[in-house]
């Protein structure tokens, strides 16, 4: 008879994105996993394959709840220039829940050099991210807030560019000034 498993799958996915998020993939043991996880080796193995492929679903778990948290953040009734605004202070914004940073950017940085299938997924993601801000500043030359001068695609990845780049200095500084000002002057390209 098999046994029931004892444990909510995405419970414990985040709990392993969390520790991939705050150690990285290298530094992270199965023993660390096991630990941090609450459930058994074995269990690990069982639902989700090795250290790698928990890795991916780690990442893609990653994936999904930036996507709908910056969707909350941008598809409020908000003036675009100030939804993009909220997508470049949610990269810097401190959680206690959460490490420094921004997994997909660690990941980029770890592993996409010798790694496809971790390349892949961060690529994915950074379209994703470029793709709204190009939809933002459509909708915002649509409304006026953004001027008819600017070429949408060449200032999306203009600031998909500068927002990896944020993503990064969040989990280096803790200057919140220097930071706010890094958002204010890659955003002045809007005016």
């Amino acid at each position: 008879m098999a046994r029931n498993k004892e444990f909510e799958v995405n419970a414990v996915l985040r709990k392993a994105m969390h520790i991939f998020w705050e150690q990285g993939y290298e530094k992270t043991s199965m023993q660390d996993l096991v630990t941090h996880m609450g459930i058994h080796r074995r269990s690990i193995y069982d639902t989700f394959g090795d250290k790698h492929r928990l890795y991916m679903k780690a990442v893609e778990k990653y994936g999904e709840l930036l996507e709908s948290s910056v969707h909350q953040k941008v598809e409020a009734p908000t003036p675009m220039k100030q939804a993009i605004r909220r997508m470049f202070e949610h990269a810097i914004m401190a959680a206690d829940d959460r490490p420094k940073g921004c997994l997909m950017v660690n990941t980029a940085v770890e592993l996409a050099v010798c790694d496809e299938e971790a390349a892949e997924k961060v690529n994915q993601s950074f379209v994703k991210t470029e793709n709204k801000l190009y939809d933002l500043i459509l909708r915002g030359k649509e409304t006026g807030e953004i001027g008819n001068h600017q070429d949408a695609r060449r200032t999306a990845e203009f600031l998909n560019s500068a927002f990896i780049g944020l993503c990064v200095l969040a989990k280096t500084t803790n200057d919140k000034e220097k930071l706010e000002g890094i958002i204010d002057t890659s955003l002045a390209i809007l005016d």
